[in-house]
C-alpha cells in the first residue's frame, strides 16, 4: 500500500483550477435547477473527473466511438453532472443548455448515464456497482481483443491497447456484485484497468459507519491488485498532482488491476452542506449554492456561469485528441501493413460479419433420437469455436453441465496460472461461481466491441443476474445467455434448482428475446438466428437467453421457421391422413413440445383434427408480420391449449377465453425428472384433457 506520491509531472494552471470550480458550481446549478439530483459527489470529484479528462485519458471528443480510445465507466452512477460536466467542457458534443436540462424530459443529461443516449457515456449504469463488473468485462475484452489482432506485440506497443479507468463509490463497493468482479479482476490480472474509489464515507442514511467497518483497501489487496491511497490537500479538496501521479503509476502496473483510494469531502466547498449526506442526494438550496460561489469566487448571482477563457481552455482536448488519434492512426496503419490477413479478419468482425461459409459447419441432428438441448448448444459450440474466432464464452462454474466449453485447450487466464490450458487470449472463460458479476462482465465486454460472447449457468441462477440482464435489455447489448437446467425436468436437485417463474419472469423484460428450443434441431436454428442478428448499432441489437434442457427430448425434423420465433411444427390431418383445417391449436416449447406431440396423437385418433404450435420465442413470434401469425395461430380456431412446465402468465394471450393452460404454479419437488412430469400433470393424456375441455368451451 503506497502513500501519497511526493513528484508528478502535471501541468496545472489557474485556468485548470478555475474549469475545475466552473465544474463545482455548474453541479450545483444543475441540480437546483431541477431541484433534484446529487449535486455533493460530482463537486467533490470534480478535480479527479477533469484530470482524466483533461490529463490522462487517450479520446477524441470528436470521435467518440475512436477504437484506440481509452474508456471511462462511471459505476456510481447517480453522480452523472461528473460525466455530463466533463464531457461538455472536452467537446464531446454536450451544450450548457443540455446541463441547464438536466434529469428533464428529453434532455441528453438523465438523471444517471445511459449508454446510447448521451455522446461519450460508455454504458449505463446506475444500479451500483454495475459499473464495476462493466469495467472488468471491458478489460477482459481489450485482453482477448489483443490476442485476436495482436498477440505478439510487447506491452504497451500495440494499437489495440488501452485503459480502462473507473470511478465507483462507497455504495458501489458495498454492492456485491463489486465484490465479484474485482475478485475476478484480480484472478485474471487485467493491468489495463484503473479503479478509482471516492472515498467520502458518506452515504443515504449518513456516515458510513453506518454499516461499513472493513480495510477495503486490504480487501483489493487481498484481491490481487496493485493498491494506492491519495490524500486530500490540507483543506480536504482532492490533490489533482498526488492523483495523476498514483494514475501514472497505475498505468505502468501491467500485471495488476490498480485500485486508487481518493480520500474526499463530499459537497466540498459548500460552506455548510459538505460532508453531509443532505448533500448526496438533494439540492444545496439557494442559499449554500450562492455562499458555495462566494468561496470559488464565482459571482452568486449568475447560473451556469463560464469563463470563455474556461471554455476555450477545456476545449483544448479536441486539438489533443486529433493529435492522440492520428498518432495512434500511423501505428494502426502499420500494424495493417504488418498484418493483413489480422487486417481482414479484423474489418469483418469489426463490422460484425459472420465467416463465409460459417453456417456450413453447424451440426445437424437425427429425427427421433433424443437428445438434451444443452448437449446440442454444446455441439454448436464446438463447430462454431474454429471457424469464429470473435466467438468466446464460459459458464459460472457449470461448464460441463451447462456445455459451455469452446475449447478445452483454451483457458482465458493469465500466463502464469498453474493450469496447463492457461491462456491469456484464450476462449473459455472460467467466471467462478458468481453469476451476477458474470452477467454484467459480459455486458461491459460487449459494449467494449469486437468479439462475440455468451455465458452460461442454471436457469434458476438467473435470478442472481437479472439486475445486470435488465441493463443488458436496456442498453440493447447483443450478450447470449445460456440458461440450462431448464425445469422440474432437471429431478432430483429439488424444488431450489427447479426454476418455476422464471420464464414469465424473464420475458417480462423488454427488450430480451427468450429462446427455448423444443429439440436439437430447433438449437441449432437459434444460435444460428442469434448469432445472426448480432449487431453494434444502438437500438438494434438485443441479448438472447438460450433455455435449454438437462434431460434428453425427441428430436423432430428441422424447420427454418423456427427462427421466426413459433411455426407449425405438426399440422392438422382429416381421417384420410389429408390436410384438414385444424380443430384445436396445442402450443408448447422447449420439452413440453413433445407433450403436444403426444396429445395431438390422441385427438386425431379420435377425429379432432389438431395442429402442434412449436413456439421457442415468443419475442421473435411477435416480430413477424401479421399474415405470417395468422397463419400459424388461425384466428378461427378458438380451441387452444399451452403447456410449459412453468407458470403460465405468458400464455394467456396466446390462447383466449375458451383456451387452456397446462402450466406449473407451484414450486417442485426431489425426484426423478419424469415422475415429476407425471405427477405434476404434464403428460400427453392431460394434453388431450385440456384440448378437449377447451373445444367445449369455444363451442358454448
Amino acid at each position: 500500500m503506497s502513500t501519497k506520491p511526493t513528484t508528478t509531472d502535471l501541468q496545472w494552471t489557474e485556468l485548470d483550477q478555475r474549469a475545475v470550480d466552473t465544474a463545482r458550481v455548474l453541479a450545483a446549478d444543475a441540480v437546483q435547477k431541477v431541484g433534484n439530483g446529487h449535486p455533493g459527489t460530482a463537486m467533490s470529484l470534480a478535480p479527479a473527473a477533469y484530470t482524466l479528462f483533461q490529463k490522462v485519458m487517450r479520446h477524441d471528443p470528436a470521435d467518440a466511438d475512436w477504437v484506440g480510445r481509452d474508456r471511462f465507466v462511471l459505476s456510481a452512477g447517480h453522480s452523472s453532472l461528473t460525466l455530463y460536466i466533463q464531457l461538455y467542457l472536452a467537446g464531446f458534443g454536450l451544450q450548457l443548455d443540455d446541463l441547464k436540462a438536466f434529469r428533464t424530459w428529453g434532455s441528453k443529461t438523465p438523471g444517471h448515464p445511459e449508454y446510447g443516449h448521451t455522446t461519450g457515456v460508455e454504458t449505463t449504469t446506475g444500479p451500483l456497482g454495475q459499473g464495476v463488473a462493466n469495467a472488468v468485462g471491458m478489460a477482459m475484452a481489450a485482453r482477448f481483443e489483443r490476442g485476436l489482432f495482436d498477440p505478439e506485440a510487447a506491452p504497451g506497443t500495440s494499437p489495440f491497447d488501452h485503459h480502462i479507468f473507473a470511478v465507483a463509490g462507497d455504495g458501489c463497493l458495498q454492492e456485491g456484485i463489486s465484490a465479484e468482479a474485482s475478485s475476478m479482476a484480480g484472478h485474471q490480472k487485467l493491468g489495463s484497468l484503473v479503479l478509482l474509489w471516492d472515498d467520502n464515507h458518506i452515504s443515504i442514511e449518513g456516515d458510513t459507519e453506518t454499516a461499513v467497518s472493513e480495510d477495503t483497501m486490504k480487501r483489493y489487496e487481498a484481491y490481487g491488485w496493485h493498491v494506492q491511497r491519495v490524500e486530500p490537500k490540507e483543506n480536504g479538496d482532492l490533490d489533482p498532482e498526488a492523483l495523476f501521479a498514483a494514475i501514472e503509476a497505475a498505468k505502468a502496473e501491467t500485471e495488476r488491476p490498480s485500485f486508487i483510494a481518493m480520500r474526499s469531502i463530499i459537497a466540498w466547498p459548500a460552506p455548510n452542506a459538505q460532508n453531509t449526506e443532505a448533500a448526496h442526494g438533494s439540492a444545496l438550496g439557494d442559499d449554500e449554492v450562492a455562499a458555495t460561489k462566494r468561496v470559488l469566487g464565482f459571482d452568486p448571482e449568475k447560473s451556469f456561469e463560464v469563463a470563455d477563457e474556461v471554455i476555450a481552455h477545456t476545449r483544448e482536448a479536441l486539438d489533443r485528441g486529433r493529435e492522440a488519434k492520428a498518432e495512434w492512426e500511423k501505428s494502426y496503419a502499420a500494424w495493417r501493413t504488418a498484418n493483413p490477413q489480422r487486417a481482414a479478419e479484423y474489418d469483418r468482425i469489426e463490422a460484425t460479419d459472420l465467416p463465409e461459409g460459417w453456417e456450413s459447419h453447424l451440426p445437424t441432428f437425427e429425427t427421433g433420437k433424443g437428445v438434451a438441448t444443452r448437449a446440442a448448444s454444446g455441439k454448436v459450440l464446438q463447430a462454431l469455436g474454429p471457424v469464429i474466432p470473435e466467438l468466446w464464452g464460459g459458464s459460472a462454474d457449470l461448464a460441463g453441465s451447462n456445455n459451455t466449453t469452446i475449447d478445452k485447450t483454451s483457458s482465458f487466464l493469465p500466463a502464469d496460472n498453474p493450469l496447463p490450458e492457461a491462456d491469456p487470449y484464450g476462449r473459455t472463460i472460467h467466471f467462478g461461481i458468481r453469476e451476477h458479476s458474470m452477467a454484467a462482465e459480459m455486458n461491459g465486454i460487449a459494449l467494449h466491441g469486437n468479439t462475440r460472447i455468451y455465458g452460461g449457468t442454471f436457469l434458476v441462477f438467473s435470478d442472481y443476474m437479472r439486475n445486470s440482464v435488465r441493463l443488458s435489455a436496456l442498453m440493447h447489448l447483443p450478450v447470449t445467455y445460456v440458461w440450462t437446467h431448464d425445469s422440474i425436468g432437471l429431478g432430483e436437485d429439488g424444488p431450489t434448482h427447479q426454476p418455476v417463474e422464471h420464464l414469465a419472469a424473464l420475458r417480462a423484460i423488454p427488450g430480451l428475446n427468450v429462446v427455448r428450443p423444443a429439440d436439437a434441431n430447433e438449437t441449432v436454428i437459434a444460435w444460428r438466428e442469434i448469432l445472426k442478428r448480432y449487431t453494434k448499432v444502438f437500438g438494434k441489437g438485443a441479448p438472447h437467453g438460450l433455455v435449454l434442457t438437462r434431460q434428453g427430448v425427441p428430436t423432430y425434423e428441422a424447420n427454418e421457421d423456427a427462427a421466426k420465433g413459433g411455426y407449425v411444427l405438426l399440422d392438422a390431418e382429416g381421417s384420410e391422413g389429408q390436410s384438414a383445417a385444424p380443430q384445436v391449436i396445442l402450443i408448447g416449447t422447449g420439452s413440453e413440445v413433445q407433450l403436444a406431440v403426444e396429445a395431438r396423437e390422441r385427438l386425431q385418433a379420435e377425429g379432432i383434427p389438431t395442429r402442434v404450435v412449436s413456439m421457442p420465442s415468443v419475442e421473435w413470434f411477435d416480430e413477424q408480420d401479421q399474415e405470417y401469425k395468422d397463419s400459424v395461430l388461425s384466428p378461427s380456431v378458438k380451441a387452444r391449449v399451452a403447456v410449459e412446465a412453468g407458470i403460465g402468465l405468458t400464455w394467456h394471450r396466446f390462447v383466449g377465453d375458451a383456451g387452456r393452460i397446462v402450466s406449473l404454479e407451484h414450486f417442485g419437488a426431489s425426484a426423478d425428472g419424469k415422475v415429476l412430469f407425471r405427477e405434476f400433470g404434464f403428460t400427453g393424456d392431460a394434453v388431450a384433457a385440456a384440448a378437449r375441455e377447451s373445444l367445449a368451451a369455444a363451442q358454448r
